[in-house]
C-alpha cells in the first residue's frame, strides 16, 4: 500500500533557506534539516548552499555513508511535486548570505595561496642576487 506524503513545490521549498529554516530536495524528497546543521561534519554552509535547487548531485557527490543515508531519511518531510515546474538555477539570496561567486573565490584563495607566495619570494631572491653582483 502506498504511503501518502505532502507534495511541495520548488517554489515552497526555496523559501526555507535560512539557518533557522533549511529544508533541502534530494533524489526529489524534502528534507526539513533546520535542526541538523549545527551537527553536519561538513559545516552549516555546505548544506545551506544546497537550498533553493535540487541537491542530488551535492549530496552524492560528497561520498555520504549508509549511516548518513538513513539519517536524512529520518529529516524527509515529503515529495517533491515534480508536476509543477521548476524554476531553473533559482537562487535566493539574502544579505546574511555571501554569493556562490564569492565562496568559490575564498575557498580558491585558501587552496592555492603558495604559489603567489613562491613567486613573490624568487622575484626578491633573483632581485636581491643581481644587485649584490654590481
Amino acid at each position: 500500500m502506498p504511503t501518502l506524503s505532502k507534495l511541495y513545490t520548488m517554489q515552497e521549498v526555496a523559501h526555507h533557506n535560512t539557518k533557522d529554516d533549511c529544508w533541502i530536495v534530494v533524489h526529489n524528497k524534502v528534507y526539513d534539516v533546520t535542526s541538523y546543521l549545527d551537527d553536519h561534519p561538513g559545516g552549516d554552509d555546505v548544506v545551506l548552499a544546497a537550498t533553493a535547487k535540487d541537491a542530488t548531485d551535492e549530496f552524492e557527490d560528497a561520498g555520504h555513508s549508509k549511516d548518513a543515508r538513513e539519517l536524512l531519511e529520518s529529516f524527509c518531510i515529503g515529495e517533491l511535486d515534480t508536476s509543477s515546474p521548476l524554476i531553473p538555477e533559482l537562487e535566493i539570496s539574502s544579505k546574511r548570505q555571501p554569493s556562490d561567486f564569492a565562496l568559490k573565490l575564498k575557498n580558491l584563495t585558501k587552496q592555492y595561496w603558495a604559489a603567489p607566495v613562491a613567486v613573490v619570494g624568487i622575484s626578491v631572491m633573483v632581485g636581491f642576487l643581481c644587485l649584490r653582483k654590481k
